[in-house]
């Protein structure tokens, strides 16, 4: 899932590789199903892009250098930390 800043990605109809949602043009409005996707995809947009700006309140991130497999592990307890403290 992407935003329509990846717009163009998503050519190839059998292997897309992102989901982007419909832009309406000049010309082209949107149909209602355009709208429905575009609300679902936003849907399930919404917890990653909090999720994302959450994790930007970590500033070693902007300076982290280390392997993906290390990465991964950082960015899972600096989350699991960034919940305690949202729903406390």
């Amino acid at each position: 899932m992407a935003d329509f800043g990846f717009r163009g990605l998503d050519n190839d109809i059998l292997d897309p590789a992102i989901v982007t949602g419909y832009a309406a043009g000049r010309t082209h409005k949107l149909t209602p199903g355009e709208k429905a996707a575009n609300r679902v995809l936003a849907v399930g947009r919404a917890p990653v892009e909090h999720g994302f700006a959450h994790l930007r309140n970590w500033r070693i991130l902007t300076k982290l250098r280390t392997d993906p497999a290390r990465t991964t592990q950082l960015l899972r307890a600096l989350l699991a930390l960034t919940n305690l403290e949202v729903n406390r």
